[in-house]
C-alpha cells in the first residue's frame, strides 16, 4: 500500500506499508514537521482513499501562572508552565527567568504527552513592596506572570533540621556532648532585622535544652548525656529516640514570633552515654 502526504512540509509518512495476509488493517506513523494542515492518501490495487484533514499544531509555551499574586519576602510560590499542545516524546524544556528578588530554576521540563509542569518560585526578604516577574520561553512562545513581594508584617519562625546523611536525623557525637546535625532558621522572617534565634530541643519527655544564636544556623548543638533518657533502648524498638526541636525569633523592632515546632526529627545515640 502506497502512502502519500498532501503537504510534506507539514507532515510526512513512510511508504509503502504492508497489510499482512489475513489482516484487513495496518498501522503507520505520521510525523508532524511544521504547523499547518495536510491529508494522508493511501492507494493499492488501483483503489485510493484520503484521510480527513490533519492539523499539525506548533508546540510552544502558552502561559505562565503563579499560585498567588503576592508573597511575603522569603516565602515561596508554585509556578506552572502550560504548552499549546502535549509535549513531544522526551519532554519539553521550558527556559525560565525572573528578576530580583524572585528566583526560579533555569528550566522546567514538561513530560512527554503532558501539557504542563510546575516549578518552585522563591523570593528573598525585602524592605518594602517590590514587583517581580517570572518569564518562560519555549518553541517560539514567551509568557510571563507578575508577583508582588511584600515586607513581613509579623515575625515568623521557620527552620529545618539536617544531619550528616539525611533530613531530620541527628547523631550523638563528641562523647555525647554534641549533636551531629544542623538547625537552620534562615527562612524565618520578621518586619525588622532578626537579632535572636531561640532554640529548644528535647528527646521524648525529657527536659529540653535551650540555646540562643544571633545567626540563623545552629550547628553541632551542645548537649549532655543526662539530656537522654536512661539507657538502653527498649528491646526490639527502633535504634533512635524521638527529637522535638522548636524555634522562636526576635527582631530589633521588638517583634517575637510564634513557636515553630518540628516533631519529626530523631536522635541516634551511636553507642555513647551508655547506649
Amino acid at each position: 500500500m502506497t502512502l502519500t502526504s498532501s503537504n510534506a512540509a507539514v507532515a510526512t509518512v513512510a511508504s509503502p506499508v504492508t497489510v499482512q495476509a489475513g489482516a484487513s488493517t495496518v498501522t503507520f506513523t505520521v510525523t508532524g514537521v511544521a504547523p499547518g494542515t495536510a491529508s494522508i492518501s493511501a492507494s493499492a490495487g488501483g483503489a485510493a482513499t484520503q484521510s480527513s484533514i490533519l492539523t499539525v499544531a506548533r508546540i510552544a509555551l502558552a502561559s505562565i501562572s503563579l499560585s498567588a499574586p503576592s508573597v511575603v519576602g522569603g516565602g515561596s510560590l508554585t509556578g506552572t508552565a502550560v504548552l499549546t499542545a502535549p509535549a513531544p516524546a522526551g519532554g519539553a524544556a521550558v527556559a525560565l527567568s525572573a528578576n530580583d528578588p524572585v528566583s526560579v530554576p533555569a528550566t522546567v521540563t514538561v513530560p512527554g504527552g503532558a501539557s504542563s509542569a510546575s516549578f518552585t518560585v522563591t523570593t528573598r526578604l525585602v524592605g518594602g513592596t517590590v514587583n517581580g516577574t517570572v518569564t518562560g520561553t519555549y518553541g517560539g512562545g514567551t509568557a510571563s506572570a507578575a508577583v508582588s513581594i511584600t515586607k513581613p508584617t509579623v515575625a515568623t519562625a521557620n527552620f529545618g533540621v539536617t544531619g550528616p546523611t539525611e533530613t531530620d536525623t541527628c547523631t550523638m557525637s563528641n562523647g555525647g556532648n554534641t549533636l551531629n546535625c544542623t538547625f537552620n532558621g534562615s527562612t524565618s522572617t520578621a518586619p525588622g532585622n532578626i537579632v535572636g534565634y531561640d532554640w529548644s530541643f528535647r528527646v521524648g519527655a525529657m527536659a529540653p535544652l535551650t540555646q540562643t544564636t544571633t545567626g540563623a544556623i545552629l550547628a553541632q548543638p551542645t548537649v549532655r548525656c543526662d539530656w537522654l533518657p536512661p539507657a538502653p533502648l527498649p528491646a526490639g524498638s527502633q535504634q533512635w529516640l524521638p527529637l522535638t526541636v522548636t524555634l522562636k525569633v526576635r527582631d530589633d523592632l521588638g517583634n517575637v514570633s510564634a513557636e515553630a515546632i518540628n516533631n519529626d526529627a530523631r536522635v541516634f545515640p551511636q553507642g555513647v552515654c551508655g547506649y
